[in-house]
């Protein structure tokens, strides 16, 4: 018996068997559409070693079911045992919508499963909402290099898949009172395609995970060889953030992939962004547009990043940066920065 039957979903993120803080900003949306469209709002878990405590946080935090599904082979994403999972959940279930974050998991389980489901997805969201008379979930994103602003529709199939930028919203207050089913369900040893894992890689980022950092410094091709991140890793040191990068330091070697940030890397939205060398491809400035405030540090008075930057200082990364640093440490006496 299904008594959750065309419900909202949102997906949970997990890592080391603690939630991350985009699970609960997933929970503040789906609220909101759930509540519209007078169903429940289920949060669905996938992965290993998560305790009912940690579920928990999920009810209070909006979600009227959790449905866990947790095996050993799912404690680190990998696509196609996730999506073999999801799927099944799916068409056992029949939510009407399903949302994820649009990180590096959710963008890449959510085509796949969308493709496997034969239904839509609208990629990158920045608003939700239902349209009045349809129940259609109307999804809107920036289009033509975030020119534009589309407002699509699912009309024909179900569910209606969105990924959702990260902290484009905040998440709701946590309630103690709220009650809610912790649903465990078995799911066998997921197939793999006759792929063998040996282990797994922890990716770093120089700090804080980029897609959750408060504050990003990036560093891009103005700082014209590897040797010139050492002073953006110092940087986000003091201020407790992560770092970040262009696609032309990427594609240099100058540092890994994994900080890589626009269409072809991650899509961030920190508190405070700081790009020092970064000229500002289209594709770069559509992954950090939701930034709170960006601060553009670049030799080229007329940088693209300037135009979109809160703060645009037309000087020498290499003087700046370090003049930052220094003011930085001569007022906080050596502790970090906390935003």
């Amino acid at each position: 018996m299904n008594d959750h039957e065309n419900a909202v979903w949102v997906m949970a993120e997990q890592f080391e068997g603690k939630l991350k803080a985009v699970s609960f900003e997933l929970l503040a949306r789906g609220r909101k559409l759930a509540d519209k469209l007078g169903v429940s709002l289920v949060s669905v878990l996938i992965g290993s070693d998560v305790n009912d405590g940690e579920l928990e946080r999920l009810i209070r935090h909006g979600a009227d079911a959790v449905y866990s599904v947790q095996n050993p082979d799912l404690a680190c994403f990998v696509c196609e045992p996730y999506a073999e999972v999801l799927e099944k959940l799916v068409r056992d279930y029949n939510p009407v919508i399903l949302l994820a974050a649009a990180t590096s998991s959710g963008r890449t389980l959510m085509p796949y499963v969308a493709v496997k489901l034969r239904t839509g997805l609208t990629a990158d969201c920045t608003e939700l909402d239902i349209e009045e008379g349809t129940g259609n979930l109307l999804q809107t994103r920036p289009a033509i290099g975030g020119n534009i602003m589309a407002c699509i529709k699912t009309p024909d199939r179900r569910p209606q898949i969105a990924t959702v930028r990260p902290k484009s919203s905040g998440s709701l207050a946590p309630d103690g009172n709220r009650k809610g089913e912790i649903r465990h369900i078995i799911h066998g040893s997921p197939f793999r395609g006759g792929v063998e894992l040996k282990g797994y890689r922890r990716e770093e980022t120089g700090g804080a995970q980029l897609e959750e950092a408060d504050v990003i410094v990036a560093g891009g091709k103005g700082l014209k060889k590897g040797d010139g991140f050492t002073m953006i890793h110092k940087l986000v040191q003091t201020l407790g953030g992560a770092a970040g990068a262009s696609r032309d330091a990427v594609d240099r070697a100058w540092i890994s992939y994994p900080h890589q940030i626009g269409l072809s890397g991650k899509t961030v939205s920190p508190k405070v962004y700081i790009a020092a060398g970064i000229s500002g491809a289209i594709q770069h400035l559509a992954g950090i547009k939701t930034s709170e405030a960006i601060v553009s540090v670049n030799v080229d008075p007329d940088a693209n990043l300037h135009k979109l930057a809160d703060l645009a200082v037309v000087g020498d990364a290499f003087r700046v940066i370090p003049e930052l640093q220094k003011r930085l440490e001569a007022r906080l006496g050596g502790n970090n920065v906390r935003l």
